[in-house]
């Protein structure tokens, strides 16, 4: 593998249950994910590619293999605290169902990670605002969710993701909820910041117009990687 990846898979295999009840979720990936690309995972249902993501993304841990940062520090070898340190500042992640807190507005959503990092207040106000006029969202800050269409709401879900300036994005099925219109655009915007960022993005998704929009396209088949 080069040495120019954000985040990397090394023989990642996942099993769940045992015996008879025995799942081989993932079965030896190796995966790359570099800056500035935009990585689609595809594969029916059941081939893996949540498991992948939530190992790439340290929500879960391989039963064996790696997953590896940038700098070389390996997932499973740290602790709870210092995974979740990396997932606060390192990662950003857009969820198929948005993710947002209904009672919050739209600019209180997307500030929640740069609380929880306790960044300062004025610094926190200019890069929520910095981010909504990246997503085209800038009059639209003090919305609530249902003030909002389910595009918006995924933009704030994006703007939520990327305003802590991580290197690596990882969203699972971003557009499942969009009608074809509203997710065509928001393709486009995923991709843009992407190259726009620099962004490392690892997007699971059954969608073909993503899919035409990555620079890497990565397919499972049975938890294993099949091609790409």
């Amino acid at each position: 593998m080069s040495a120019e990846y954000a985040l990397a898979g090394r023989g990642l295999h996942r099993q769940f249950g045992s015996g008879a009840n025995e799942v081989h979720a993932l079965a030896g990936v190796d995966f790359e994910a570099k800056p500035g690309a935009l990585t689609v995972v595809r594969g029916p249902s059941g081939s893996g590619k949540t498991t992948l993501l939530n190992l790439l993304g340290g929500l879960d841990r391989p039963t064996s293999g790696q997953a590896v940062l940038g700098d070389g520090r390996v997932l499973s070898d740290l602790s709870e605290s210092e995974v979740l340190a990396i997932r606060r500042e390192s990662i950003g992640y857009v969820f198929q169902s948005f993710g947002l807190i209904p009672v919050l507005s739209a600019t209180e959503n997307i500030e929640v990670p740069l609380r929880l990092l306790d960044t300062p207040a004025k610094e926190r106000d200019e890069r929520v605002a910095e981010v909504l006029d990246l997503v085209g969202l800038g009059r639209h800050g003090h919305q609530r969710p249902y003030e909002l269409s389910g595009g918006q709401q995924q933009r704030v879900g994006i703007a939520r993701a990327l305003v802590s300036r991580p290197r690596i994005v990882i969203a699972d099925e971003p557009t499942g909820q969009l009608d074809s219109t509203t997710a065509a655009t928001i393709m486009d915007l995923l991709t843009q910041l992407t190259h726009q960022e620099s962004i490392a993005a690892i997007v699971a998704t059954h969608d073909t117009l993503l899919i035409d929009r990555a620079d890497e396209v990565i397919e499972l088949h049975q938890g294993e990687r099949v091609s790409g």
